[in-house]
């Protein structure tokens, strides 16, 4: 037997971030069906999966986006043959060229729709697209108290220029793909290096003290940690400065070692 032949209730959506309105979906349901547009950019594709802890299905928009909406929820029914429930949020729509809207919805499913109001924290529409905003502008704070978890990126370890391990403190160079990256500057950040969240200080922006080139590195804080191949998560925790240019190296120095500081009190308190 198929697992969806015992589901009962879903709850529909992109799900780009799963954030706290989100959430309020998913938890009235047993399942979640993701529609998949490969233009996730807080949480990419089968890793929103992390912060679901119920069955989770993917339909992927070019194999859905010719159904009319009738054909849809006929595909829902077929797909979930014991259907009985669908949970949305209030700006919900589906079908070919999202002709169908919640009204619609409850007149084509014979069951029951429940239809999630706005979600507000502090007077902030919850929306994914309002949450990329705030990653943009350095806003991490904001950002991952409407996501409820912090803001995490994945990339793929390279080798950097060579001058961090020599004259000034060992990081490892990122090169991150699909997600929307925080502004330019130096944040409090958590590294997942070998299945252990570590603490660490990292740098996102051009290198205009050195070569001008754009980087994402990251120092790990009080461990060495050798050489590290493949891939690490990043999470976001605060936002310490912004990216400026220093007189030299000794002067870029003594930046880092406050940065870091700064970021191992920020990790204590976080």
């Amino acid at each position: 037997m198929k697992l969806t032949n015992s589901i009962k209730s879903i709850a529909i959506g992109s799900f780009d971030g799963i954030h706290i309105a989100h959430q309020k979906l998913i938890s009235q349901s047993e399942a979640v069906v993701i529609i998949e547009k490969n233009r996730a950019t807080i949480t990419t594709g089968y890793k929103r999966t992390e912060y679901i802890n119920k069955p989770s299905f993917f339909y992927h928009f070019d194999h859905i986006k010719l159904l009319t909406a009738k054909e849809f929820i006929e595909k829902l029914k077929e797909d979930f043959p014991k259907l009985e429930k669908i949970i949305v949020g209030y700006d919900f729509a589906f079908g070919y060229k999202k002709e169908g809207n919640t009204a619609l919805l409850q007149k084509l499913f014979n069951g029951e729709v429940i239809i999630v109001d706005e979600v507000k924290y502090n007077n902030i529409s919850v929306h994914s697209c309002t949450i990329r905003k705030y990653i943009t502008k350095g806003n991490i704070d904001i950002v991952n108290k409407l996501l409820n978890h912090n803001y995490k990126i994945d990339g793929k370890v390279i080798k950097g220029q060579g001058l961090g391990k020599k004259e000034l403190v060992p990081t490892l160079n990122l090169k991150v793909y699909d997600y929307i990256l925080p502004k330019s500057g130096v944040y409090t950040t958590s590294s997942l290096i070998n299945n252990q969240w570590l603490p660490s200080v990292s740098f996102l922006g051009h290198r205009v003290t050195t070569d001008g080139s754009f980087a994402i590195e990251t120092h790990i804080i009080d461990k060495d940690i050798g050489e590290i191949e493949g891939s690490i998560s990043l999470e976001f925790i605060s936002y310490i400065r912004g990216n400026r240019k220093f007189e030299g190296l000794d002067a870029l120095k003594k930046q880092i070692e406050s940065d870091i500081e700064l970021a191992r009190y920020n990790y204590t308190k976080a």
